[in-house]
């Protein structure tokens, strides 16, 4: 399977960068073909005021930076998205919404790449790799709550979510709840992992893990 992992930090020698190196390796032990870039390198502009800036001679977007290459060379041909980002103010860096907002730009209905980008976008294993100052839960609370809606809207999986505490760079590794190894497990396991969202009428077994069925480990307390 394909996965990208985009780092929203410039910076190499992060936090964020870490958790981002450490799903890396996992995918690929997985045996997953990785892919990984900076968004630094591909979004320097804002969503505009798309109804008019689109060039005439072909309706493309005007905006001058690498965007369009990276949605379409990178994230529509991937299975598979791990964003890997630092909290800045109780939310996402602002080129990481970037790319989030500018995807009106592809998703209207003035749009001649519409259909290829709307197919293209769902249907992906999504993970997140966060890197925070803070150990309060409620610091991480509202990207993690923006990244469940922005996945159910793109009509993708979220997959999971990994917090890791650090501040100096690259002091994530002495976080003793080991969120480089979550990261790990995480790349390697991004497409095995089961993803439900019941609503009072679906229709579902009393069994979450069928292989419980097929081991013969019935009726064994998980407690």
């Amino acid at each position: 399977m394909r996965v990208l992992i985009i780092s929203a930090s410039p910076r190499e020698d992060g936090n964020s960068h870490v958790l981002a190196d450490a799903a890396i390796d996992g995918a690929r032990e997985a045996g997953h073909d990785v892919r990984h870039v900076f968004l630094s390198e591909h979004v320097d502009r804002l969503l505009d005021n798309c109804r008019q800036c689109r060039r005439p001679e072909d309706r493309m977007c005007s905006l001058d930076d690498n965007y369009e290459k990276l949605l379409l060379e990178q994230i529509i041909p991937a299975d598979g998205l791990i964003f890997a980002m630092p909290l800045y103010f109780y939310g996402m860096p602002g080129r990481l919404k970037t790319v989030f907002d500018r995807l009106f730009c592809y998703t209207a209905n003035s749009s001649p790449l519409q259909e290829r980008v709307v197919e293209g976008v769902m249907h992906k294993k999504v993970a997140v790799l966060i890197s925070c100052e803070e150990s309060y839960v409620g610091a991480t609370s509202g990207v993690i709550a923006q990244f469940q809606e922005l996945t159910r809207y793109l009509n993708q999986e979220l997959c999971g979510v990994v917090v890791g505490n650090g501040n100096s760079r690259g002091e994530i590794v002495h976080d003793p709840n080991d969120p480089v190894q979550a990261a790990r497990r995480i790349g390697a396991r991004l497409f095995d992992t089961r993803v439900t969202d019941y609503r009072l009428d679906t229709v579902r077994s009393n069994r979450v893990w069928d292989a419980a069925l097929a081991s013969g480990r019935v009726g064994i307390d998980p407690s």
